[in-house]
């Protein structure tokens, strides 16, 4: 069974963004418990990384 080349393709478009965030939020919960001091701050940034997606998301729909 072959499928097409755009079919390949299609569950990274679908899937990509999610499984990214969901990786930066770990290493960002990681960080948190591993780093001391300096994985506090990269944790805030990696754990607010799918709030900020969101509002960004959620502005672009609003302004379209």
């Amino acid at each position: 069974m072959t499928s097409s080349p755009g079919r390949s393709q299609g569950w990274v478009a679908v899937f990509g963004v999610p499984i990214v965030l969901g990786i930066l939020s770990m290493a960002g919960l990681l960080a948190a418990l591993l780093l001391g001091d300096v994985g506090r701050y990269l944790s805030w940034l990696a754990v607010g990384a799918p709030g900020l997606v969101i509002a960004w998301t959620w502005l672009r729909l609003k302004l379209h």
